[in-house]
């Protein structure tokens, strides 16, 4: 039987709401204990995106999966005729298991089983996660309150209170083309999303 110590990402089910208690108890629990080189990572996978509404930005964070925590471990990959097992160290379980608001590994009974590399590359390119660096990208979404036949009321010089109607949303370029009245005839102008508001 082959043996080797490797580092692989296990989920641990936790009481919805808890995520981040979990994980700050956790965090302290292990750094007390001396088990930080073999619990080297808890992350609550969070994806946040920068809405804006009515011109102003906010970041909203949205758990990914409410009732998880992440774990990066170290773990005893062993290869044997019967395919590969992992085991992790008894001392980690016990003090993960033991942390108040989690109810178990996510694994076959009470065996965790880590999750697969790309299940976590997957995860952390949704929430913008470099698993080498602490840093993290937050994807701009821009959300916005009207869509295409709506009627909104613009808000730019040259145009303000006056009222359209909605032909096109660009996302892209975040640009709204709105069909106005002018000159006795209807005239598509461009303009920026956050320039119109609902009317």
């Amino acid at each position: 039987m082959e043996k080797s110590l490797v580092k692989k990402w296990f989920m641990i089910h936790t009481y919805s709401g808890y995520e981040k208690k979990v994980k700050t108890d956790l965090e302290q629990k292990i750094e007390t204990l001396g088990l930080s080189n073999i619990v080297t990572k808890v992350l609550v996978p969070e994806e946040e995106t920068i809405e804006e509404r009515r011109g102003k930005k906010k970041v909203i964070s949205r758990k990914l999966f409410p009732g998880y925590v992440m774990l990066e471990m170290e773990a005893t990959r062993e290869e044997s005729g019967d395919g590969i097992n992992f085991r992790v160290d008894s001392d980690a379980w016990y003090v993960v298991r033991n942390t108040n608001g989690v109810t178990g590994f996510v694994g076959v009974g009470s065996d965790p089983i880590p999750m697969e590399d790309d299940e976590v590359e997957n995860i952390f390119s949704v929430i913008g996660y470099k698993n080498d660096e602490d840093e993290k990208a937050i994807k701009e979404v821009i959300k916005v309150d009207y869509e295409v036949g709506d009627y909104v009321k613009l808000l730019s010089e040259g145009f303000e209170n006056q009222e359209g109607k909605v032909a096109e949303i660009d996302m892209e370029h975040r640009k709204v083309k709105v069909m106005m009245e002018m000159f006795g005839r209807m005239t598509p102008i461009e303009v920026d999303l956050n320039s119109v508001e609902k009317a």
